[in-house]
């Protein structure tokens, strides 16, 4: 029975993760200077587009790993 338990806390644990993501997905469109922001690379040329959003990555990062800290931290 107990390996049923840990199974069934995986995969609810795993779903609310999933369902997180699901809404940063949605939220992150809303905001307006997310994907362009100083330090984001884009080059087009011709019929190629290449983009890179280095600068938001590394404020994504920073942020999560802020959140991330505080909850950790008891």
């Amino acid at each position: 029975m107990t390996d049923l338990n840990a199974i069934g806390k995986f995969i609810l644990i795993a779903g609310l993760v999933l369902a997180g993501v699901g809404l940063l997905l949605l939220v992150a469109g809303r905001v307006p200077f997310l994907g362009r922001l100083p330090g984001d690379i884009y080059v087009e040329r011709g019929n190629f587009r290449f983009y890179f959003p280095l600068m938001t990555m590394i404020l994504l990062s920073l942020l999560l790993t802020l959140i991330l800290n505080m909850l950790t931290r008891r």
